[in-house]
């Protein structure tokens, strides 16, 4: 039976994988189901996580049609134009920087079409700078203080001494190295752009756009929604290290962090539309409301899935799995990979697989040193960002092989990820105890 069960968990993930988007999440529910109808009892759902979803894209869309993602994309348009001719480390700083403070990477949506015009206006091969830019968005998730994921591993490490602010610690400095490892190896990637074939035959044919100025005047709210929601989540991060154990500065908070860091968002987004004159009716037809209701069904569908499976069978994965991974930790930042590469996100890798490692016993070292495995997004050539990247990218620079995987996103994310692993084991032992 264990074999069928298995099977039935696999084969949800396949058809969540063939649907994409929030299919993922439907494939997840039917999954759950079918495991019931097997004698497998439904496992928890991810309550917690769905609910800081929600709250985060509240005010991030509140903040969105505010102007304030406009806002945002013009500095980082200014940011790439100060040194172009270093387009390929300043795209991924800029797309890691606005996912670290949104918690979502598809934040890096309305800056790729400027990367790809500054790189041509350079002539740089787009690719170099568009597929470091890509990845950066995806493992900054792991290193975002309101991100799912990141919710979601504190709440598994603060029971092992762990805190939320000692995670942030050695995500945040680890993933940023790795995203600038990654854009050293993004710089050698390809011919330069004059010499690319394809680049020269779209160009005869007229199919290389030429960038249009356009002066778009900045809603009167916009710079104001994006200082309330800074300050927002300074105020989470700050109330999450006040009441750790480890400072102690609140002993007995009246608010958990999770509930901390629902109300400060839903208190941020209720200023934001009172003080930036919004109409609220209109935030949930923002591009990242829908993008964040779609991310809590996914959530919901394989998170529950991975559960159900894993409470069902926990002592025969620790009789199979736990030796292993004890001789050699690596092997969870590889199950991690290979996970969010069919799950296709960070926290439904991130909720369908620790939990399983916290049990087995894998020391904190090793499971917040792999934590930033679970952002293998880009391996698949189908992921929003990544498609987008190509899409955008008309010199054809940036294109997806016959062989389905060589692609410019691959070696250059597998780099990020070995490196940000690597740094994570070597400055986790520092930090954590």
């Amino acid at each position: 039976m264990t074999l069928v069960e298995l099977t039935i968990v696999l084969l949800a993930i396949y058809l969540g994988a063939r649907l994409g988007s929030i299919g993922i999440g439907y494939a997840g529910g039917m999954g759950v189901l079918a495991l019931a109808v097997v004698g497998v009892p439904p496992g928890n759902i991810p309550v917690a996580v769905i609910l800081i979803i929600m709250s985060v894209i509240a005010a991030i869309a509140a903040m969105q049609l505010a102007g304030g993602m406009q806002y945002l994309v013009m500095l980082a348009e200014r940011l790439l134009r100060s040194n172009p001719r270093q387009i390929t480390f300043l795209a991924p700083m800029v797309t890691y920087l606005m996912t670290l403070m949104a918690g979502t990477g598809h934040t890096a949506f309305s800056t790729l079409p400027v990367i790809t015009e500054v790189a041509k206006e350079q002539g740089i091969r787009p690719s170099r700078p568009l597929s470091v830019a890509v990845v950066a968005s995806q493992i900054a998730i792991t290193a975002s203080p309101v991100s799912a994921a990141v919710v979601a591993m504190s709440g598994l490490m603060e029971p092992l001494g762990v805190s939320y602010l000692t995670l942030l610690m050695v995500t945040i400095p680890t993933t940023f190295v790795a995203c600038m490892v990654a854009a050293l190896v993004a710089n050698r990637q390809g011919v330069p752009l004059a010499e690319d074939p394809i680049y020269q035959q779209r160009l005869a044919q007229g199919l290389v756009g030429q960038r249009q100025q356009q002066s778009q005047a900045l809603p009167e709210g916009a710079k104001r929604s994006v200082a309330i929601f800074l300050l927002a989540i300074l105020a989470v991060v700050a109330y999450a290290t006040a009441t750790s154990p480890a400072v102690g500065l609140i002993t007995e908070p009246t608010l958990g962090r999770d509930h901390a860091i629902m109300v400060v968002m839903l208190t941020a987004a209720t200023a934001i539309v009172a003080f930036c004159a919004i109409d609220a009716s209109q935030i949930v037809n923002q591009s990242t409301f829908k993008s964040g209701m779609s991310a809590c069904i996914c959530v919901l569908g394989v998170g529950w899935l991975g559960d159900s499976f894993v409470s069902a069978h926990i002592e025969e994965i620790k009789a199979l799995a736990g030796d292993l991974v004890q001789a050699w930790p690596f092997l969870l930042s590889v199950a991690l990979f290979f996970s969010s590469m069919l799950l296709y996100s960070q926290a439904a890798a991130t909720i369908a697989l620790m939990p399983a490692a916290v049990s087995l016993g894998v020391d904190p070292v090793t499971l917040v040193a792999s934590f930033a495995a679970v952002s293998a997004l880009f391996v698949l050539p189908t992921y929003p960002t990544l498609l987008a990247a190509v899409e955008m990218d008309d010199t054809g620079t940036t294109r997806i092989g016959r062989f389905v995987f060589d692609h410019p996103f691959l070696l250059v994310g597998v780099t990020a990820i070995a490196v940000a692993v690597t740094l994570g084991f070597v400055w986790g032992e520092v930090l954590i105890d």
